[in-house]
C-alpha cells in the first residue's frame, strides 16, 4: 500500500539548504569507512555495531534529558522506532561491517553507491508521490557511472568474481538503507533529533542479547588505543550528528533525494585523502566526479529547467 505520510501529494524537492545538509552528511559518513577498517581489525562486526549505536543511544537520550525535551511514551511509535533501527542500522551496518572484512573499500563503494537504484525503484511502487521519471531514473544512472570510473577498472573487473559473499553481504546493506528511506518517511513531523535517538535506542535493544549470543564481548581483548578513537569517532561524528542532519533532509526533502548521498561518499574519501594524505587526483578521478555532478544537477531538475524550460518540469 502506497505510503502517504507526506500529505501534499507533490513530489518532494530539494533545496540550498537540503543540499548543503546533503554534502555535509557524505563529508561525515566519508569517514565512516576509515573508522570501520580499523574497528573489524581487533572486534567483530556484531560487537561494532552495537558499540556504535549504543554509544550514540546513550549520548542522545542524555541530551534530550537535559534538555527536558523527552521522548514520546507511544507504544506504537516505539515499535516504529525500532523497525527503522532495525532497517537502517543493525542490517546494513551489520553487513558492511561484514562485507569490509572480505572486499575492498573500493567493491564496498560501488555496492553501496547502488542504495540510489534501489530506492526509486521501491519509492515508486511503495510511495503516492515520489514517482520514476526518465530525468531521475537517468541521472541517478549517471551518478552510478560516476562512481565506477571513480573506483577505477581495477575494482570493476573483481565484481562478481572474489568473495562473492562478501559482495552480496554489501548489496543487501544498500537494500536495507533503501526500505529505511522509505519506512522514515512516516515520522515527518516529530523532530528530528528525536527520530533519531528512538531508532539508535531501538536498534541497540535488539543488538545487546544478539551480541551476548553471538559474539560474547566480554571473552574479547581489550581494544587497542586506536580502536577507542575509531569508536568515538564512529559513534558520535558518524551516527549522532549524521542521523540528526539524516531525518531533517528526510523530512523536507524524501527518501529517493536523501539517498543520492552514497554517490557523494566515494567523492568524500578522495577529496579527504587529497587534501589530508596529499593523495593524487587524476583525470579519471576529476571525470568520475563530472558524471556524478552531472547526476545530481539532472535529479536536482532546476538545471534542466534552467537550460530547457519549464516543460521539462512535468517529466522532472
Amino acid at each position: 500500500m502506497p505510503d502517504r505520510d507526506l500529505g501534499t501529494g507533490m513530489p518532494p524537492t530539494m533545496g540550498n539548504r537540503e543540499w548543503a545538509l546533503l554534502f555535509v552528511l557524505a563529508m561525515i559518513w566519508g569517514s565512516s569507512f576509515f573508522f570501520y577498517k580499523i574497528l573489524v581489525e581487533t572486534l567483530p562486526p556484531l560487537t561494532v555495531v552495537l558499540a556504535r549505536v549504543g554509544i550514540a543511544a546513550v549520548i542522545m537520550n542524555l541530551w534530550l534529558i537535559l534538555r527536558r525535551d523527552f521522548m514520546p511514551a507511544s507504544p506504537r511509535l516505539w515499535l516504529s522506532f525500532t523497525v527503522m533501527g532495525i532497517l537502517n542500522n543493525v542490517i546494513p551496518f551489520t553487513l558492511i561491517a561484514f562485507g569490509e572484512t572480505r572486499v575492498t573499500s573500493g567493491i564496498a563503494s560501488i555496492l553501496n553507491a547502488t542504495t540510489p537504484l534501489f530506492t526509486i525503484l521501491l519509492a515508486h511502487w511503495l510511495t503516492a508521490n515520489e514517482k520514476l521519471t526518465p530525468a531521475k531514473g537517468g541521472g541517478i544512472l549517471l551518478g552510478s557511472a560516476g562512481v565506477a570510473v571513480l573506483v577505477g577498472p581495477d575494482a570493476l573487473s573483481s565484481l562478481g568474481h572474489t568473495n562473492l559473499v562478501g559482495q552480496l553481504a554489501c548489496l543487501l546493506g544498500a537494500i536495507s538503507y533503501a526500505f529505511a528511506g522509505i519506512f522514515g518517511r512516516r515520522f515527518k513531523g516529530l523532530a528530528p533529533l528525536k527520530v533519531a535517538t528512538g531508532q539508535i535506542t531501538g536498534s541497540s535493544l535488539v543488538l545487546i542479547p544478539l551480541v551476548a549470543l553471538v559474539d560474547q564481548p566480554w571473552r574479547l581483548p581489550m581494544p587497542m588505543a586506536a580502536s577507542w578513537g575509531a569508536m568515538a569517532g564512529i559513534a558520535v561524528l558518524c551516527t549522532v550528528v549524521a542521523y540528526a542532519i539524516y531525518f531533517q533532509i528526510l523530512s523536507a526533502a524524501g527518501a529517493t533525494n536523501l539517498l543520492l548521498v552514497t554517490f557523494l561518499l566515494p567523492v568524500t574519501a578522495l577529496l579527504l585523502g587529497w587534501l589530508a594524505l596529499d593523495e593524487p587526483v587524476g583525470l579519471r578521478t576529476l571525470g568520475g566526479m563530472a558524471l556524478i555532478g552531472i547526476g545530481l544537477a539532472i535529479v536536482d531538475g532546476r538545471l534542466l529547467r534552467l537550460l530547457l524550460g519549464r516543460r521539462v518540469g512535468a517529466v522532472v
